[in-house]
């Protein structure tokens, strides 16, 4: 029997603008999560508290190829899980139960880290000096219940949980912090990080981050003056290398699930996020 995913497979560009991974990309995943998901299941078949012999109880109705497509639809799409239900013939409550399962398994194949960056051999071979660059994001969510002045933006003027990133000149995502509420001003959040950064490594910000020590910054006009034609010249240059971040938001941001209001747990908000980051540095990085 032919599965959906096989079907979709066939339509190369109607399948990335799905997932937002080429096929191949798909491939390489599903490789990688294949013996997760399979040690996943033996664990959990063999709970001690579980009642029922191995085999018995509720069959999962599609196959795990399915089950990452449907993933990244809805990473891709964020469309309700009763439509995804009835493209993949499952119950709400299935689709909701087997997006679940797989969050964790993803976070385990990317594993980006939120405090200490390392460089690869042969990074730390190749350059004397490497340039990283360090930016936070919002995204608005809906209206809490309780502290809603803690995840007021005034910057958004929204609702909004935050997240920095950190990444090198090629647009590769190094570092995701926890999702953290809107409030929070993107210096003390660098601060509270405490970054752990190799040597090599030089880091630039934009001015939310003016005060931090050893960091590269663009110089800020003074008050009633005005900034030197040098001064000028150099925002301009850096602005040009830390475009790369801003170009790393984009994309990740095609999944619609970190552009729209976020409308899943507030708690599986960090989680989802360094899966998308994830997903980015498997297809562009």
């Amino acid at each position: 029997m032919q599965t959906k995913t096989k079907r979709f497979k066939a339509r190369k560009r109607t399948f990335r603008s799905l997932t937002g991974l080429s096929v191949e990309k798909f491939n390489t995943l599903y490789k990688e999560l294949v013996p997760l998901y399979e040690e996943s299941e033996k664990k959990r078949l063999k709970k001690p508290k579980r009642q029922r012999e191995p085999g018995g109880g509720r069959k999962k109705e599609l196959v795990l190829e399915d089950q990452l497509m449907m993933l990244l639809m809805y990473y891709r799409l964020y469309i309700s899980q009763e439509f995804l239900g009835i493209l993949f013939n499952l119950h709400n409550c299935n689709v909701s139960r087997q997006i679940n399962y797989l969050h964790p398994l993803l976070a385990k194949i990317f594993r980006i880290p939120t405090r200490k960056i390392k460089l690869s051999e042969v990074e730390l071979t190749e350059a004397e000096l490497i340039e990283f660059f360090v930016d936070a994001t919002e995204q608005q969510i809906q209206r809490p219940k309780h502290s809603q002045k803690h995840y007021y933006s005034g910057k958004k003027k929204k609702h909004t949980l935050k997240n920095q990133i950190v990444t090198d000149s090629k647009g590769k995502i190094r570092s995701v912090t926890k999702s953290t509420p809107g409030k929070k001003h993107d210096k003390k959040l660098f601060d509270e990080t405490k970054l752990k950064l190799p040597k090599q490594v030089e880091l630039t910000g934009d001015l939310g981050y003016y005060g931090v020590n050893q960091m590269n910054l663009p110089h800020k006009k003074p008050k009633g003056k005005q900034l030197t034609q040098i001064e000028k010249q150099f925002n301009k240059e850096l602005s040009r290398r830390r475009i790369t971040i801003e170009h790393t938001f984009g994309k990740m941001k095609i999944y619609q699930i970190l552009s729209q209001r976020f409308r899943y747990p507030l708690s599986k908000h960090t989680i989802i996020f360094k899966n998308i980051a994830g997903l980015h540095n498997l297809m562009f990085a």
